[in-house]
């Protein structure tokens, strides 16, 4: 007696310190049978019969409702409790509750097939199994059905009746279709089988359902009993393969359907749900089944007319079921129960098998050790950053290309494309028409008719059609309306532009669709959600891969299987910062970082880019344009870069024109502009120059000599309004002379060498955008769009903005009181750039941080980036070189680089290979190819007026890329 006492007290004290890898097996099985044993010798008859029912409550019922569920507890001394609809923290309190009225801890069960959100309120919902069926890697359901059952752990629950096995071969199928993981019985019993691994990682319990199999039928049983007519040959090859594998690896319970299944119960009409001859004899007997037998729901039309008072309950029990599920009548069933055992029609053999079992799942979800559900942070436990990567991951592997004509996606040549979207479908579309426009200049395009619409749309060359429907529950309607159908067809048949379709619904809304021969590309993304339509307008633009396979037959064009696998062009995609090896809530002192900025009033506003391995995992706007403004700055917003043009759009020109030969990094300053033959500079090199090591000057102020005695623009230089020989707009009713160019470049050209090697300077910037035009013959803002922004994608950056954006997106960047007398908004802020038409070589750009980071990533890659070579991998290591490190000089040709010494333009964290550049007006970026990390920092830190100087001093910035390095886990 002793040794069992003993046994029993290591079972409960010391024994899950050894625990296996599998949470639900026991560690010693003899523990398990001695706890087991002695609960069970424990309890009267009355008890014993109790232990079969699990009744059903919603915590959001009425206190009546809910208070009678605790009375089942106490005086029919239930065995378990199935939640259903409710919130988590109302669900907990009810557990506590029913828990302690319970002399038994009670087994909790829930329908939670794609996690608790299938019942509760403010719980999360993970992909539905269609989705998850398109996935080929199982290891992702697996960490979906691990996620799932993290939850329902938190929440107090034992077992959750998924995977749903269902082979939903019927696409008219009203109450499974979703639910199931396909059509195809190989992927779907390889997707239960990695789900329910994953649950039970958790120490969940699982059940396969609906047994012998649902997926097959038009018919809802929880209107009707479906019948499942077909033969059993055909049965075992496909409704009843997945069970077989399923119980292989170690299912903890089956839920039976209420099912008219003819090859398998010769009695006419009888239930599955109440066959002895499908549940002893098929699933336990033949199929070697040891685990818990549940009834699916007893209140269901399909089975509840079989009987009633009880009699329903019985028979079921009676047919090889353990567990009775939502029972109508428990009281009533029960005295039929225990009538039966005293008879001696139901022995002790066949009592004791199944409250064992039930006793022994109770020991195995750690009921042996019951402890209450603690409240603190439930809410965030279930609904945490963790859930969103597992989400993540399993929508990026889920998206499915059926169909790619002429390889339209991952679209390239943006250049080329002017795109429109189309809604169609009632649900909300903003995540997909937001983050399409993070690829390009996409329009919405609607109509009252389709005549108009079909007018409208004639000016693109692209059609986007996004058809979106409900996320809500699998169950919502999901075809698309006679209207939308006819609209299709009338688009595609126009052929005026190419078309892709993208349906954010079940798979089977394409069956409706006559042809698919007019439409190019067809993506399938199964579900409405955020994350699903950001990830679809990803994987369009080639910033992700397709990796999903069609689980159903959609169309007579896309059988099952139905895939085109796309790689990624190697655009910026969008993440968590965990994704790439960041910690979310370091990152938080970033946030931290540029609040201070704000209140300390070193700018008004600012945006804040991070990007590591090819994902921007920080993007976000601060504060305001201006101090007096009332809107916030957004990642829309576009700002005056000032020097960073240096490297975001003189420097990949020159090096172009390096890779081709047009111009050597030895070539002098007289070799670019003959007129310099004679001049000072005339031996600088484009290497010393654009390395700030050819004793130039910093700069020339060359607008103090277009002011009147008066300070102000002289008339001689400037007009009012543009006139002939005065083009050049350096700002509102202000135009310079066309004749000041020449007068720039010759002054260039009398300037003295200075003493100091080593002095950063615009002039050389000036000198190379004489060349570059004076070579092309065109304007260095049309080359720059041409070769650079508008096939990459940077459709908000630009010289001279208030050409192509509306002047309220665009930040101010100084109230001017000493040229040009007026707040600068739209205008270059530097005056030699602004003299020259606000193009300039060292200054004049616009742009937001999502360009800027394009342009650095492309940088990052070796120059490629969204399926183009933009410049060759060798160009860019040869201009992030330091050549004059060893004179102390830490520049690269062109980009900066960082300190040699203590202090200089970065953290001191970042590696020797790192570059990037910083801009007058408060801006910065940076990149390092060892870390994969973009930077990028935009502020108006000279607003009201250049001299604060506050942003300078702080070093915020630096401070900001200390910060991102600290992130980084491990």
């Amino acid at each position: 007696m002793r040794f069992y006492i003993a046994l029993i007290f290591f079972s409960y004290f010391i024994s899950p310190v050894f625990g296996q890898s599998n949470p639900l097996v026991a560690s010693d099985s003899l523990l398990q049978q001695i706890w087991v044993d002695a609960r069970y010798n424990e309890m009267s008859l009355d008890e014993r019969v109790g232990q079969l029912f699990m009744v059903s409550v919603a915590s959001d019922q009425s206190k009546e409702s809910t208070d009678r569920i605790t009375d089942l507890i106490r005086k029919q001394r239930i065995g378990g409790v199935i939640f259903s609809t409710g919130g988590p923290v109302r669900q907990a309190k009810l557990t506590n509750t029913y828990q302690a009225a319970s002399k038994i801890p009670l087994l909790i069960g829930m329908d939670a097939e794609w996690g608790l959100a299938m019942r509760l309120d403010s719980t999360y919902a993970f992909p539905w199994n269609m989705t998850l069926g398109a996935i080929t890697d199982n290891n992702v359901v697996e960490k979906v059905g691990q996620q799932i059952g993290k939850h329902a752990k938190r929440l107090g629950v034992h077992i959750n009746f998924a995977p749903d096995v269902d082979i939903n071969i019927n696409p008219k199928n009203p109450i499974i279709g979703n639910r199931s993981f396909g059509e195809d019985r190989d992927n779907v019993t390889n997707k239960g089988v990695a789900f329910m691994k994953g649950m039970h990682k958790a120490g969940i319990l699982s059940s396969g359902k609906h047994f012998p199999g649902h997926g097959d039928t038009a018919t809802d049983s929880h209107h009707a009993l479906p019948i499942i007519n077909f033969s059993r040959s055909r049965l075992d090859s496909i409704e009843l393969y997945p069970y077989k594998k399923l119980i292989r690896e170690g299912l903890s319970s089956v839920m039976v359907a209420h099912l008219n299944v003819p090859s398998l119960e010769i009695k006419e009409n009888l239930p599955s749900s109440l066959s002895e001859q499908i549940i002893s004899g098929l699933l336990k007997d033949k199929m070697g089944f040891k685990g818990l037998v549940f009834t699916d729901a007893l209140n269901m039309k399909g089975v509840a007319n079989s009987g009633k008072d009880g009699d329903v309950e019985l028979a079921a029990f009676m047919a090889g079921n353990d567990i009775l599920l939502m029972p109508t009548e428990v009281e009533k069933a029960k005295e039929k129960l225990i009538k039966a055992y005293n008879k001696g029609n139901i022995t002790e053999e066949r009592l004791s098998s199944s409250v064992k079992k039930i006793l022994m799942a109770k020991y195995k979800v750690g009921l042996n050790q019951y402890r209450p559900i603690d409240l603190n942070n439930l809410y965030e436990d279930l609904n945490s950053l963790e859930d969103d990567l597992v989400y993540e991951e399993a929508i990026e592997n889920a998206i499915t290309v059926v169909k790619n004509n002429f390889y339209l996606m991952g679209i390239k040549k943006l250049e080329n494309k002017k795109i429109a979207y189309v809604k169609f479908g009632d649900a909300n579309s903003d995540p997909f028409i937001n983050e399409l426009n993070n690829y390009a200049d996409v329009t919405q395009v609607n109509g009252k008719d389709i005549v108009t619409l079909k007018k409208k749309l004639a000016d693109y060359n692209l059609v986007i059609i996004g058809f979106h429907k409900s996320n809500e529950s699998p169950w919502k309607s999901y075809k698309f309306s006679k209207n939308e159908l006819s609209w299709l067809k009338a688009i595609a048949d126009s052929r005026s532009s190419n078309l892709i379709l993208s349906v954010f619904a079940k798979p089977y809304a394409l069956l409706d669709i006559d042809s698919f021969a007019n439409i190019d590309g067809v993506v399938m993304a199964y579900q409405n959600s955020k994350l699903a339509q950001e990830k679809a307008a990803q994987l369009i633009f080639g910033a992700i891969p397709a990796k999903g396979v069609l689980p159903v037959m959609a169309h007579k064009d896309f059988p099952v299987k139905t895939n085109v696998q796309l790689k990624s062009l190697m655009r910026l995609g969008y993440s968590y910062p965990e994704r790439v090896g960041f910690s979310s809530s370091k990152l938080a002192e970033v946030d931290h970082l540029v609040q201070d900025g704000l209140d300390s009033l070193m700018y008004p506003g600012a945006q804040v880019l991070i990007a590591r391995k090819g994902k921007v995992i920080y993007h976000k706007g601060f504060g305001k344009p201006t101090y007096e403004s009332k809107e916030n700055i957004s990642t829309e917003n576009i700002y005056d870069l000032a020097s960073m043009t240096k490297i975001l759009a003189t420097l990949p020109l020159i090096m172009k024109m390096e890779e081709e030969g047009k111009v050597a990094l030895n070539d002098t300053f007289q070799d670019l502009v003959p007129e310099y033959a004679d001049s000072e500079l005339k031996d600088v090199t484009v290497l010393k120059a654009l390395s700030h090591y050819g004793r130039l000057p910093a700069w020339i102020a060359f607008y103090i000599d277009t002011l009147d005695k008066n300070k102000k623009p002289s008339s001689e230089f400037y007009r009012n309004a543009p006139t002939k020989g005065f083009s050049f707009k350096v700002s509102d009713n202000l135009y310079l002379t066309d004749a000041y160019k020449d007068s720039i470049y010759n002054r260039i050209g009398r300037q003295s060498l200075k003493s100091n090697r080593y002095r950063y300077s615009d002039v050389g910037y000036y000198v190379m955008k004489k060349y570059i035009e004076d070579f092309y013959k065109k304007g260095m803002d049309q080359l720059a769009d041409d070769f650079l922004y508008k096939p990459l994608g940077a459709s908000h950056t630009s010289y001279n903005p208030l050409q192509k954006f509306p002047k309220n997106i665009i930040v101010p960047s100084e109230v001017d009181k000493y040229y040009r007398h007026q707040t600068v908004q739209g205008y270059v802020h530097d005056m030699g750039a602004a003299m020259q038409g606000g193009v300039g070589g060292h200054a004049g750009l616009f742009s937001n941080a999502n360009d800027v980071a394009k342009i650095m990533q492309m940088y990052l890659q070796g120059g490629f980036y969204g399926g183009t070579r933009f410049l060759e991998d060798r160009t860019i290591k040869k201009f992030n070189n330091c050549y004059f490190c060893d004179r102390h000089v830490r520049r690269g040709v062109g980009f900066d680089k960082p300190q040699l010494e203590n202090s200089g333009p970065t953290c001191g964290c970042v590696s020797r290979k790192s570059f990037g550049h910083s801009g007058f007006t408060g801006t910065y970026t940076w990149a390092d190819p060892e870390e994969e990390i973009v930077y990028v920092f935009l502020s108006n830190r000279t607003y009201p007026t250049a001299s604060n100087t506050l942003l300078v001093k702080s070093g915020l910035r630096t401070r900001i890329q200390k910060a991102i390095y600290d992130a980084i886990l491990n």
